[in-house]
């Protein structure tokens, strides 16, 4: 295998250096698109679905747990599947304690349109804790285009919920899941934001200093 170029430590740095300007303009287009993600239109749900979960039938308000913002990953896994979707899989491997987002009034939740029993084996054999719903039986997944002509896809919906009012915010597929596992990339996907005083949102939009409101994930004050 051939190698890089070995330069001296002072050339290193200096490389370095130039790159985090380019690193650095990056992140600052990447603030910009989030606060042009936090003023996107939305769309309200108005048609009723019901979901096969640990505790029985939900809601897709009971989704939320309680919380204002409501994030699905749609996990490819049809009924009967037999090949479990490892990008899929990958993907949930990588969420991170769901304590950080809660604390920001989020609740993150999967939906596969497979039927439970399916999902709740895989899960315990896969070791997750993320909360995971079946769809089946439902036109979820046809209405949120997760479900096509074409086939079963991966993507990733957010969701608002003002009172019994439930808006879609935003939606994304493909390539779009792939920066997925952090709290912070999750949190910039939502309308609300990370809710933090640095942040360009709208107006009357809940904030906080950074830093001061993360806490241990056995910390948080409920």
């Amino acid at each position: 295998m051939s190698h890089l170029p070995i330069a001296s430590t002072v050339e290193w740095q200096q490389a370095i250096d130039a790159l985090q300007i380019k690193e650095k303009e990056l992140t600052r287009a990447k603030d910009a698109l989030a606060a042009e993600r936090r003023r996107l239109p939305m769309v309200s749900i108005e048609k009723e679905y019901t979901f096969e979960g640990p505790f029985g039938q939900a809601s897709l308000g009971d989704l939320f747990e309680g919380r204002s913002q409501l994030i699905i990953y749609h996990f490819m896994f049809v009924p009967d599947e037999t090949d479990v979707c490892n990008g899929c899989s990958m993907v949930v491997d990588n969420m991170g304690h769901p304590a950080h987002l809660h604390a920001r009034d989020t609740s993150r939740v999967l939906v596969s349109r497979a039927p439970y029993d399916q999902l709740a084996s895989f899960r315990e054999r896969m070791g997750w804790h993320e909360p995971w719903y079946s769809s089946f039986g439902s036109d979820f997944n046809q209405d949120f285009g997760v479900t096509t002509d074409d086939g079963e896809g991966f993507a990733l919906s957010v969701l608002l919920r003002n009172g019994d009012d439930i808006y879609r915010t935003y939606f994304t597929r493909g390539r779009g899941v792939e920066h997925l596992g952090s709290n912070w990339t999750y949190l910039d996907l939502t309308p609300l934001g990370r809710q933090e005083a640095w942040e360009d949102s709208p107006a009357g939009w809940p904030k906080t200093q950074p830093y001061e409101w993360w806490r241990l994930h056995d910390e948080y004050d409920d």
